[in-house]
């Protein structure tokens, strides 16, 4: 017989089989980098509710206004904030001035009765001040707050200079009101109750509504030389009519309706009949028919007109 050889396969040994560890799966990347972002996506949904339950709450909203309010206040109340802007605007107009923009002169021109340092003090700009920050409207105003300004214009002149034009008002008479002795315009507006003394050759008005009413009184006297010339002052009757106070102290009592007739018959009765040389205190002109004289004695008496002596 023949023998075969058969190759015995050695067995591995169970111990080691059983001992050794296994292969660890390969994770792949993309399953690392997908749960990192799974887990942000979560922290910006949470942070997304929370936020939405934050406005879902609107005391929370009106507390958080009110502290932003009282920080504000307090900022304001203390002066911070003005004081901050004001810093900034100085810094910026000292930044303009020093470019060549600065106030280096101030042009005046149309007073006369007003001092230059009167007009400049209400003008309140400072030499080298930024021009352009002037308030040109503030300016004008306190301008035209003075008595004796009738307008104004503040211009500015590039690049540094400010020019001011002023109209002042004109003084037509003096007039005798509650608050004392006051210089006024043709309109009858008070234009001041200082230094009157100065205008003492001005018309006097005494009365109520003497000012309003007298431009058309004192042109017609002014046109009659000698009664011009004897009037001491006008005086307004109840707002009506007008006496005529003469410098010897007579009165003349004009009508309300045709006086300008009447300072023609005065006219005559001073030059042609000399009736201020007579002992008179008073004349009537209001009655169409005759003249009325009171003496000085009181006595009264009567003279048909066209019949003066």
């Amino acid at each position: 017989m023949r023998s075969l050889k058969v190759e015995r396969v050695p067995r591995e040994n169970a111990r080691a089989r059983s001992t050794r560890k296994p292969s660890r799966p390969v994770r792949e990347a993309g399953a690392s980098r997908g749960r990192r972002e799974s887990l942000g996506d979560g922290v910006i949904a949470r942070a997304k509710a929370a936020i939405g339950r934050f406005l879902r709450h609107p005391l929370l909203w009106m507390s958080l206004a009110t502290l932003v309010f009282a920080v504000f206040a307090v900022l304001f109340v203390s002066g911070a904030i003005g004081r901050a802007i004001h810093n900034v605007r100085h810094s910026m107009d000292q930044m303009v001035a020093e470019a060549g923009f600065g106030i280096s002169e101030i042009h005046l021109a149309g007073n006369s009765r007003v001092p230059p340092e009167t007009i400049l003090a209400a003008l309140g700009m400072q030499p080298g001040g930024s021009i352009f920050a002037a308030d040109l409207p503030a300016s004008r105003a306190r301008i035209l707050m003075l008595d004796w300004i009738a307008s104004a214009d503040v211009v500015r002149r590039y690049p540094d200079a400010i020019t001011v034009n002023v109209v002042e008002k004109r003084p037509f008479a003096l007039w005798q009101s509650p608050d004392g002795i006051a210089v006024v315009e043709r309109s009858g507006k008070v234009i001041t109750t200082r230094d009157v003394e100065t205008f003492s050759r001005l018309p006097k008005l005494v009365g109520a509504g003497a000012p309003e009413a007298a431009s058309d009184m004192v042109e017609a006297v002014m046109a009659h030389r000698a009664v011009d010339s004897r009037i001491a002052a006008y005086e307004y009757v109840s707002q009506r009519r007008w006496n005529l106070i003469l410098n010897n102290g007579v009165v003349v009592q004009l009508p309300e309706n045709g006086w300008r007739k009447e300072l023609d018959a005065l006219e005559h009765l001073i030059v042609d009949d000399s009736i201020l040389e007579r002992d008179v205190t008073e004349i009537d002109l209001r009655s169409p028919s005759q003249y009325f004289f009171v003496l000085r004695g009181g006595e009264k008496k009567d003279v048909q007109r066209g019949k003066e002596t």
